[in-house]
């Protein structure tokens, strides 16, 4: 075990680098989407700062049909549009696009729920003082739910470093990449053994990092 250690420390390195920077990439990008729709499908609901219950059912389709699609056949199915936006449909930059896809409207809903956990008397005081719905939407509904919505920002990665590996399949690059190639094709199981300690040795960074920075921004914990 040592010995492939050392033999494949190289291309441990590099699938590890390349995983993060899939998980990172693909995090941001999603948040700077999911984001905004997560917090105006709460502000349209029936109810909302912002009623509007027709384009809120329409959100609400857009963010079920993309949870309920299985990752890689969404993979698969997006080749044309990858390769339309990258210029290629393999390696690290290619599988970020269905990474985003596919966590988009993970985001929305995790965000949605963040928002939804808001004890409702805030949000009604706002609106008493006369403030407008734009005003509650940024200066309550999201600083008061950035605790959870941090811890959001973990499980969010924590998923994706799944998804990413499993983009291996496919030649997505990282470790899933490399687990295949090596732990699956050629039989080397020590090599899936390396990797999998890897990814969970990031999960749980990645949960740790969260979960303490959630609790540093919770003012109830202080």
């Amino acid at each position: 075990m040592l010995n492939s250690f050392q033999t494949y420390l190289p291309l441990l390195i590099k699938g590890t680098l390349e995983s993060v920077y899939m998980t990172v990439a693909s995090t941001l990008f999603a948040y700077l989407m999911g984001l905004p729709l997560g917090l105006l499908v709460v502000a349209s609901e029936a109810g909302g700062v912002l009623p509007m219950p027709k384009l809120n059912r329409v959100l609400q389709w857009i963010v079920n049909i993309g949870r309920s699609i299985p990752f890689i056949i969404l993979l698969i199915a997006i080749i044309p549009f990858t390769r339309f936006v990258v210029g290629t449909s393999i390696g690290t930059n290619a599988t970020i696009v269905p990474l985003v896809i596919a966590a988009t409207p993970f985001v929305a809903r995790l965000v949605e729920t963040s928002v939804n956990e808001l004890d409702k008397g805030v949000i009604e005081a706002a609106q008493a003082m006369g403030a407008s719905p734009w005003q509650i939407i940024t200066k309550v509904m999201l600083p008061e739910s950035i605790p959870s919505i941090t811890l959001g920002v973990s499980i969010t990665a924590i998923t994706l470093v799944g998804y990413s590996a499993m983009a291996g399949a496919v030649g997505g690059g990282g470790l899933g990449d490399l687990a295949i190639r090596y732990g699956y094709h050629r039989y080397q199981t020590d090599v899936m053994v390396m990797t999998i300690l890897l990814l969970i040795i990031l999960v749980v960074i990645l949960q740790s990092a969260g979960s303490l920075i959630s609790r540093k921004l919770d003012k109830r914990s202080r």
